[in-house]
């Protein structure tokens, strides 16, 4: 059967097959399907893995929508990327066989706006989030209702990238629209840190697995 998912993309069953939470994993700029599949295994053991590349192209380097400058996003595409996004995990659910609320998303910098983006204009896509290195990616004009949704928000406090303004910020917001936020900063910049990923795997092990 020929696959008719519109992402290049990666997927790797899970140690049980596809019965368990499925890992959305979205890598930053420059980074392609492969970049985080080492760190999904990490971060859980055993879990399914999809892995997509983003399709947008800046100097040759994938991501997955378009910036007008350093950190100033072209929120008409980052909304149509956002959506595009979210109708490839259904396709991929119907594809693969997983079960589509049970996909929890962990995206890197340009890969965690996106999702952030996601939390934000599509509730119900995902059933929990990891967000390495997010800022805010755009002000939807209604907060969605993401009540009682985990999301775990891991920042640099050296960050030459992410305001940490705009860490507060992002968490503020999810918290008003009712997510169950955590919020944990690392003593680095932009790169992940050994520590924090160790936090972020009891995390996630403590909330799905």
């Amino acid at each position: 059967m020929n696959n008719p998912l519109d992402f290049i993309h990666r997927f790797v069953p899970g140690a049980a097959g596809v019965s368990g939470p499925v890992l959305l994993l979205l890598h930053g700029t420059g980074g392609n399907e492969n970049d985080l599949i080492d760190l999904g295994h990490s971060l859980a053991p055993g879990a399914s893995l999809l892995s997509p590349r983003g399709k947008v192209l800046e100097n040759g380097m994938p991501r997955f929508f378009r910036r007008l400058a350093e950190g100033v996003f072209d929120e008409e595409d980052l909304i149509r990327r956002t959506h595009e996004l979210a109708k490839f995990v259904k396709a991929a659910s119907e594809y693969y066989r997983f079960d589509a609320d049970n996909v929890i998303v962990v995206g890197y910098s340009n890969g965690a706006n996106i999702a952030a983006s996601g939390l934000l204009l599509c509730p119900g896509l995902f059933r929990g989030a990891v967000l390495l290195r997010a800022m805010v990616p755009l002000l939807p004009k209604v907060l969605p209702d993401l009540a009682g949704v985990p999301v775990y928000l891991a920042s640099g406090k050296h960050d030459s990238l992410v305001p940490p303004h705009q860490v507060e910020q992002l968490a503020a917001m999810l918290k008003q629209a009712g997510a169950d936020v955590a919020l944990g900063w690392s003593d680095s910049g932009h790169q992940l840190a050994s520590a924090e990923l160790g936090k972020v795997r009891q995390w996630l092990a403590g909330r799905f697995f």
